[in-house]
């Protein structure tokens, strides 16, 4: 990276820094953007897993209050104020937002699978190899790649290896 800013403080040497850039992206960039599109991955599934967890408890609250009498009332928080409704009111506002909220977490994992496949695709323009991961993949020669992973993604050609 210093040489890169010598490069663009120095008037002379321009014509190397847009050489630089056809080349493509530095190996620090590169791993910026795949650590910043995993997390943007993992933060998917955990808004999904939360979802998720929405969902069974609107159907645990929506299976107990099937077995009360309608014209009970009950209490349900609405924007952080807790209001009283009847159960005939609640149940079928509880039924919609469960079904909104299984939408929405359909809609992520579509997202997730949309953001794996260019995680992937992005791995494959610029070999990058997660640390750990060349060893299941060296199968003729298991015992040396686990002994020196470092050895085996220097053989492997100008990759991108990240932790």
């Amino acid at each position: 990276m210093a040489a890169n800013s010598s490069s663009t403080g120095n008037k002379s040497s321009s014509g190397g820094g847009a050489a630089g850039k056809q080349s493509g992206p530095s190996a620090e960039q590169v791993v910026a953007t795949f650590q910043r599109m995993r997390q943007e991955q993992r933060n998917m599934a955990s808004k999904a897993a939360e979802l998720e967890m929405d969902i069974n408890e609107h159907s645990l609250v929506i299976e107990t209050l099937k077995e009360v009498d309608p014209s009970r009332k009950c209490f349900r928080l609405i924007g952080g104020v807790l209001v009283e409704r009847t159960v005939k009111e609640v149940l079928p506002a509880l039924e919609s937002n469960k079904t909104g909220i299984s939408e929405i977490v359909e809609s992520i994992n579509t997202q997730m699978q949309a953001k794996g496949r260019e995680l992937t695709e992005y791995r494959e323009r610029y070999n990058i190899r997660l640390v750990g991961e060349g060893e299941g993949e060296a199968q003729g020669q298991p015992a040396a790649s686990s002994s020196n992973s470092e050895g085996g993604a220097s053989k492997s050609g100008a990759g991108v290896l990240v932790s």
